[in-house]
């Protein structure tokens, strides 16, 4: 605990991130508005006749018509709704604290829920030092918020450690685990304070075979079709949310921040918080 607050203080001053390349993000595609041409009747022998015939009650029906014109030369005003979230007093500012994504990029999840993304590398010790922080950020987390990581992917390295975290995740899911927060604690501790940086496919299957995945498990899961799958979705997922530091959290495929933005990792949770809200009352 002591650790935390001290590290918690020095974010205060200092809040540092761990880079990569810049990543473009895709334009949108301009809409083409259609023309429609109106088509207008020419009038029968008939309706001419029908016409003389009503002479009399025309010049009142023309002057009528002819006051209608002259209202409708008039500008109209149009009534102007308010956004939502006008009248509230947010305390983080578009442009300073966070940026908007134009457009909205996908997200990993469904609509059903906002999601709230943390772009990390295990061997970021920016990343290592967020953990408790964004780990005890979740237990509360709105009820209408879904959480999910997303690792970065820049070099052959990093990309080692994201097919790592993707075959923890999966193994996670098929119950190879009994605890995969331990396991992913066990990850950041092998990097951070034991020195080995898991550059190769032998060091991870080792670190797994340590927390009982055997050989069979974890070798068909890190060559998997779904891992595999993943790692293409992480990519084009930080490359459209143009990510170039971790951590970095995008929320809901529209707002993208990080600590050195927000003001330090305390902030950047109370930031997600206001960004999930403003997401709630739209």
């Amino acid at each position: 605990m002591k650790r935390f607050s001290i590290v918690a203080a020095l974010m205060t001053l200092f809040v540092a991130a761990c880079g990569g390349g810049e990543q473009p993000v895709a334009e949108e595609p301009a809409a083409v508005q259609p023309e429609v041409e109106a088509l207008v009747e020419m009038p029968t022998l008939a309706d001419e006749l029908q016409a003389d015939e009503a002479a009399p009650q025309i010049v009142e029906e023309s002057a009528a018509e002819e006051e209608d014109m002259q209202a409708q030369d008039q500008p109209i005003i149009l009534a102007q709704a308010e956004p939502a979230d006008a009248d509230r007093d947010w305390q983080f500012t578009e442009g300073t604290h966070y940026a908007r994504l134009t457009p909205t990029q996908p997200t990993v999840g469904g609509a059903d829920k906002i999601e709230v993304a943390e772009i990390f590398w295990y061997g970021c010790n920016h990343c290592y030092d967020f953990e408790p922080f964004i780990n005890r950020w979740k237990e509360s987390m709105p009820a209408n918020a879904r959480f999910v990581r997303i690792p970065a992917i820049w070099n052959p390295l990093v990309r080692l450690h994201a097919q790592l975290y993707y075959t923890e995740e999966v193994l996670g899911k098929n119950g190879k685990f009994t605890d995969p927060e331990t396991f992913r604690a066990a990850v950041f501790a092998e990097y951070h304070r034991r020195g080995n940086r898991l550059a190769s496919f032998d060091s991870i299957q080792e670190l797994f075979a340590k927390h009982g995945v055997s050989a069979t498990d974890f070798e068909s899961t890190w060559n998997s079709f779904e891992v595999a799958q993943k790692l293409r979705v992480a990519q084009d997922l930080a490359r459209r949310y143009s990510i170039s530091s971790v951590p970095a959290v995008v929320v809901n495929g529209k707002y993208r921040t990080g600590a050195a933005e927000a003001g330090g990792y305390p902030r950047l949770l109370e930031l997600v918080d206001e960004l999930i809200e403003r997401e709630s009352i739209r």
